[in-house]
């Protein structure tokens, strides 16, 4: 038997441009949202996991993109020089961005697509999920809104410990 919990109404608002057909996006931000739903066995104390602790966890895990700008380090489109100052980056078509250090995170994605932010924002709260003790979940999932009927999902399983 498997029981869920959700969280829901993270904010955080940032910038970044996507790629597309070999094309870039105008920068611009969004004011995102997110959600978290996570699925197991019931503790001893009858919960999957405690409600306040996984809004605490999600919102710590997006927390770092907060006011920043969304810079996808594996983008194949991107020129991306790490500069003593902050980033450099050239699109296609030949616009180059000039970014300070403190005002970018730089994740480990190939675009920065709202399918991308839910994957790995659903990482790293897995991560932390797990790091804080949680043994028994068999699922979590984490949706990630750039505004108003659009949103996207990506969803994690774990089976037999190992994650999917």
């Amino acid at each position: 038997m498997s029981f869920s919990v959700r969280v829901e109404g993270i904010r955080f608002a940032a910038a970044h441009f996507a790629t597309f057909g070999g094309e870039c996006e105008p920068l611009h931000g969004h004011s995102y949202e997110a959600a978290a739903e996570v699925e197991g066995g019931l503790s001893a104390d009858s919960w999957v996991t405690d409600f306040s602790g996984l809004r605490r966890l999600l919102r710590e895990v997006c927390a770092p993109l907060d006011h920043r700008f969304i810079l996808q380090l594996e983008s194949e489109l991107l020129d991306i020089e790490r500069t003593a100052e902050g980033w450099a980056v050239r699109a296609p078509g030949g616009a180059l961005y000039s970014f300070p250090a403190e005002d970018v995170a730089a994740l480990p994605i190939d675009n920065s697509t709202a399918e991308r932010l839910a994957e790995h924002l659903c990482g790293r709260l897995w991560e932390r999920l797990t790091a804080d003790g949680a043994a028994d979940l068999d699922r979590i999932a984490v949706e990630v809104w750039e505004g108003p009927g659009q949103r996207a999902r990506f969803e994690r399983s774990c089976v037999a410990g190992l994650q999917e």
